[in-house]
């Protein structure tokens, strides 16, 4: 089809290409006419157009078209020629017919583009399949009211902004939708972060290729694992709560600074049949950590009963929780009972360490290691003998009242809370020992079965279940705990001596930890005394209140301490870099303090005077010049200056 524009195409040539037409003066007007209003040539032949009404009727018919405008209509030849592109997507079949000028009509070649090179994967665009809800940019905007869903708005609308928790296993803004702790936040704000405990930078991958007298750098501190579990007890005993202006911390007695350590919102009545709460306290004594548990509405009717704490103040083992005292207060608003116990930061109950309250993926891990039984089962029969030998009754053997302190390491905590609560209800001591065997067999059967103690219903079944898993001895050692005494009342006693061979595998595995731990407390022995030489030489270096003092000028002993300064922190190489190296400090500031005969070379820094000294000299020089910092001080204060 043919443009009214290009004309038609003779039989006998190709069509040519488009060629703009130039524009006709006539047509254009005068820029005198635009600049004057008027053209003093208008008369004298001038050949543009001098009527301003007509050009602008006419403009838009008149304008010149470019060969690429978009009004272009489309060229379609009417004859094939030449040679056709191998890369059109469009292409028509080859069929040889004798004639290169043979005329296709464009139904044949749109059905025919339509069959070649067709992939099935993508689909033409059309107003059909156009989603509605595409929140594409158009033209560099997008619009968002397409895509507006009046469901999750309302959803939205009803959320709290919640804070950002990095602790939480979930961060989904739908899984909590409570209220806060803390206000809603209008503005961002860079969430907070879980506290670095590396003190030192990550430690790099230790060479093999070490010498016998060559260390590295991680020998001469703590591990940073151990170090990170130092640091976060540390800061758990540190915790306090939130100051809120106007609002004085709680506190109780002489312990001050009270934070709760329940997870749990609203308290239920335990083993001790009255509602518990725990926190964890400062003592205005000592200054020390306390555990304080609160037993709620229990009065006190026999003064006698709480002298029964005494008893348990003397029992001191490194597997029962340490009791201090006890006291009654009305602080809470009732009449309530106070027990205070020594605090373990970090610990956890075997309740929630073997049944957590909100499983995950993570929380459920295979059955308990046999030995992690074994030693369980020797650490609570060691603090039974203690206890029972003191004509006592633990009376608190349950998952809930047994504390995991460590790696595999347990605590009988809560003692003495049952002499007090039930004081009046006398009981003999062998019959209470003979329920802390049953108990300690029902906690062992509990962990090894993954049963909580309130659905311990058939022990009999269980007791198979366990023996199905576990060893023979295991079963066996359970039963008996779980048995009632025949001729003769059960013994801790007894029970330690059949577990003995036990007791060794825990013997020798609590030695091996306490020669690794004094293998690193070893590592941090000298960083002590070279602190306390660091702070020393710290005092005594360039103080600037002497400087126009003459009985206290940098020279001397006081100038050498000071190029012996720039001899161990400040060396350079000889490109001039500064050099940093460690062990280079330490050798110097321990040959310093041992004071040996050793000499080193110590030049200023402008290279104009140069000291040989050994070491020995120079202790002497840092004890006469530090003596006289304390004879200063105690002239000015009246008193001596302690810690060095």
């Amino acid at each position: 089809m043919a443009s009214t524009r290009f004309g038609t195409a003779s039989q006998g040539r190709q069509m040519a290409s488009p060629r703009p037409k130039t524009r006709d003066s006539k047509d254009t007007l005068c820029r005198n006419v635009l600049i004057y209003g008027h053209c003093r040539y208008e008369d004298q032949g001038c050949a543009f157009n001098h009527d301003q009404n007509k050009n602008s009727n006419n403009s838009s018919d008149n304008q010149p078209k470019k060969s690429l405008n978009v009004d272009s209509p489309s060229f379609t030849p009417a004859q094939l020629g030449g040679k056709k592109s191998t890369f059109s997507t469009s292409a028509v079949p080859f069929t040889p017919r004798g004639s290169s000028t043979t005329t296709i009509s464009p139904a044949i070649q749109q059905e025919a583009g339509t069959t070649l090179f067709k992939s099935s994967q993508f689909t033409d665009f059309g107003q059909n399949n156009y989603d509605l809800n595409s929140t594409d940019a158009i033209n560099g905007t997008s619009d968002t009211s397409l895509g507006f869903d009046p469901f999750m708005s309302s959803v939205s609308q009803g959320l709290q902004s919640t804070q950002y928790n990095p602790y939480a296993e979930e961060h989904n803004p739908l899984a909590g939708t409570g209220a806060s702790y803390y206000g809603a936040q209008n503005t961002y704000s860079t969430p907070s972060q879980p506290l670095q405990y590396h003190l030192y930078y990550p430690l790099a991958p230790i060479r093999e290729s070490l010498q016998p007298y060559q260390r590295a750098a991680s020998e001469l501190f703590l591990p940073e694992s151990l170090r990170e579990d130092l640091q976060k007890k540390s800061e758990a005993a540190r915790q306090v709560l939130a100051s809120q202006p106007g609002v004085q911390s709680p506190s109780l007695q002489q312990y001050h600074s009270l934070v709760p350590l329940d997870i749990k919102l609203k308290n239920t009545p335990g083993i001790f049949g009255l509602p518990t709460w725990v926190w964890k306290a400062t003592s205005r004594k000592n200054g020390n950590v306390y555990c304080l548990r609160r037993v709620e509405g229990f009065r006190l009717t026999n003064e006698d009963a709480i002298k029964a704490v005494n008893s348990w103040k003397k029992i001191i083992h490194p597997n029962i929780v340490t009791t201090v005292e006890a006291f009654t207060t009305r602080d809470f608003n009732d009449s309530s009972l106070v027990f205070v116990h020594s605090y373990h930061p970090l610990s956890k109950t075997l309740a929630e360490h073997h049944f957590p309250a909100t499983p995950t993926r993570f929380s459920r891990p295979g059955p308990v290691v046999e030995k992690v039984l074994w030693s369980y089962l020797v650490q609570l029969s060691s603090a039974l003998r203690v206890i029972h030998k003191a004509k006592l009754a633990a009376r608190c053997i349950d998952i809930s009242k047994v504390i995991l302190t460590d790696k595999n390491r347990i605590r009988l905590s809560a003692c003495s809370i049952f002499d007090v609560i039930n004081f009046e209800a006398h009981r003999r001591v062998e019959e209470l020992q003979q329920e802390d065997f049953f108990n300690l067999g029902k906690l062992v059967l509990s962990i090894g079965t993954s049963t909580l103690p309130r659905n311990m219903v058939d022990l009999r079944t269980l007791l198979d279940q366990l023996g199905r898993t576990y060893s023979e001895e295991l079963k066996e050692r359970v039963a008996w705990l779980l048995s009632a005494p025949q001729s003769q009342y059960k013994t801790a006693e007894q029970l330690v001596r059949d577990l003995a061979l036990h007791v060794d595998d825990v013997f020798v595995s609590s030695t091996i930890a306490y020669d690794e731990t004094i293998n690193h407390l070893g590592r941090e022995l000298e960083n002590g005394r070279l602190v306390r030489l660091l702070a020393k030489l710290g005092t005594i270096n360039e103080r600037p209140e002497y400087d126009g003092d003459p009985n206290w000028s940098e020279t001397e002993h006081r100038y050498m301490l000071k190029l012996f300064r720039d001899y161990v922190f400040h060396q350079v190489d000889a490109q001039g870099n500064p050099v940093l190296d460690l062990g280079h400090i330490i050798s110097c500031l321990n040959k310093l303090d041992a004071g040996t005969d050793e000499k080193i070379y110590l030049t200023s820094r402008d290279h104009q005077s140069t000291f040989l000294v050994t070491y020995r000299e120079l202790r002497k020089q840092v004890q006469s010049a530090f003596g006289d910092l304390q004879k200063g001080n105690t002239k000015q204060q009246q008193q001596t200056n302690r810690g060095f």
